[in-house]
């Protein structure tokens, strides 16, 4: 999808929607996203480099395990997330070219015995080390085989092999739609030798050797995409950082809205001079895609890193509706791992921190805020905003969808033509209105009287409309200022 920002002089060549936000005297339009968050995580077990949809506890456990052993991050990046609402949850398995399955060999019953039978779990990753695959005449069926598989000393499945030849114990396992364990591949003919407890060994889950430019090669797949934020695993390396941060700079340039929540480690979170620390990170940022939290928390007697904490921030980022705000957003902690003073909070505010505090009573969010701190051309104040951002980035989709649906291509570039967009883009304008997204009143969308003037600077060429929209966001109380008078 093409689209994002464009400029008078070093116009676009692709087709598309391009959109300046501009910010006015008082306050501009202000596009939106939500809904779909991208998580990157290390597991023992699971597909590698693809999306994978999770929606609960138990399909974390089902896909990609709980087992948190040796680096795996999984569970905790996705459970953390869930708790946050997001409307999807896509995972996304990051691990090195080290990463292969556990096997095992079952030979047949020739006079000199042969490997007859390649036994693989389903994905890369040590999990598969602790499967286990019996063969043996089947009680239940007098006449006839079973391979069971076991976990450890838990039955997983039962595959009816009939005869034990090598053809059937193959395709009863590779046919199973309910096995999600294993995969068999033939390597001779004949039937297969009765085997009690085989191991299988070798697997590997990729964990170790991940880099940098793992991370930084799945951004490649994000890119393809639709999804509105994206959080890591926990991570906080500077280099990998300064890295995504780049690649969301970009990409946003190029178009695509989304958002990216990021954090610090758990000595930074507690030290003393963790205001410090969570500001200098905020500053090296300086990204209105970029949340970077500053505050660990505690749930179930678990504590967890502010770069743990942002899967939590990713969910409840993609989960609210675009007239929402994540400022006071109650959270599932119990308590956060730093408790930040009044002057620390404010510090923190005007240092670009997403910040948890417990206010006594329960953790909560205090600001809505990303790590914006210095302003660029044509911005203001509101920028800083998640809730801002969010609807900049919604509206610039939506409408990168609607022209490349309806109007790019398909419409003649005649007043009549120009007049149906703008019909269409008020109509849109109307629905956020009602939705109190933007104020009800004074909002229009218009041809751009710099080029649609009698004497323009620049004459659109045929296959260009320039469009000129005007809005006023609406926002969330959150300052109240009162004068009680005693008498």
């Amino acid at each position: 999808m093409a689209g994002g920002n464009w400029s008078p002089t070093d116009m676009p060549v692709l087709p598309g929607l391009y959109m300046n936000f501009v910010a006015a005297a008082g306050n501009a339009i202000q596009p939106g996203a939500r809904g779909v968050v991208i998580a990157a995580v290390k597991s023992h077990w699971g597909p590698v480099g693809q999306f994978v949809e999770v929606s609960d506890e138990a399909g974390i456990k089902e896909m990609f395990s709980e087992d948190e052993s040796g680096g795996a991050t999984a569970f905790t990046t996705l459970y953390l997330s869930l708790l946050g609402g997001p409307k999807t949850l896509l995972a996304y398995r990051v691990a090195s070219d080290a990463a292969k399955p556990a096997k095992l060999t079952i030979n047949n019953t020739a006079s000199t015995p042969a490997a007859a039978v390649e036994i693989a779990a389903m994905y890369p990753g040590q999990r598969g080390n602790g499967f286990k695959v019996s063969v043996a005449d089947s009680l239940a069926a007098p006449g006839t085989k079973e391979l069971k598989l076991y976990e450890g000393t838990k039955l997983l499945r039962t595959f009816a092999i009939g005869d034990g030849s090598v053809d059937t114990a193959v395709a009863a396992i590779n046919d199973d739609q309910d096995n999600k364990w294993i995969q068999a591949k033939k390597l001779a003919d004949g039937t297969l030798a009765s085997v009690s407890g085989e191991t299988f060994a070798d697997g590997d889950s990729g964990i170790s050797g991940i880099t940098n430019s793992d991370y930084i090669a799945s951004t490649a797949a994000f890119e393809g995409q639709e999804f509105h934020v994206l959080t890591l695993d926990g991570v906080t390396d500077p280099a990998l950082r300064s890295s995504i941060v780049a690649w969301v700079g970009r990409v946003r340039k190029e178009g695509k809205g989304i958002i990216v929540t990021l954090g610090g480690t758990a000595v930074d979170d507690t030290a003393s001079d963790a205001v410090s620390k969570a500001v200098t990170r905020s500053a090296s940022i300086n990204n209105e895609g970029v949340v970077n939290v500053g505050s660990g928390a505690i749930l179930a007697d678990t504590k967890y890193s502010s770069a743990q904490v942002a899967a939590w921030v990713a969910g409840l980022i993609a989960g609210q509706s675009l007239n929402q705000s994540t400022t006071y957003a109650e959270s599932p902690f119990d308590d956060v791992t730093r408790r930040w003073t009044r002057s620390e909070q404010e510090k923190a505010i005007r240092g670009g921190v997403f910040l948890l505090i417990h206010d006594g009573r329960k953790v909560k969010v205090l600001r809505g805020i990303n790590s914006l701190v210095t302003l660029q051309l044509d911005q203001n104040n509101s920028w800083k905003k998640i809730r801002t951002i969010r609807v900049m980035d919604a509206i610039n989709g939506d409408l990168q969808r609607t022209a490349e649906d309806v109007y790019i291509g398909k419409v003649n570039n005649t007043e009549e033509g120009r007049l149906a967009l703008i019909g269409v883009c008020k109509e849109y304008l109307r629905t956020l209105a009602q939705s109190s997204v933007i104020e009800g009143t004074g909002y229009d969308v218009i041809l751009d009287p710099a080029y649609y003037s009698s004497s323009p600077a620049i004459k659109p060429a045929p296959d260009q409309v320039f469009l000129q929209w005007n809005a006023r966001l609406t926002d969330v109380m959150e300052q109240i200022f009162g004068t009680f008078y005693v008498q």
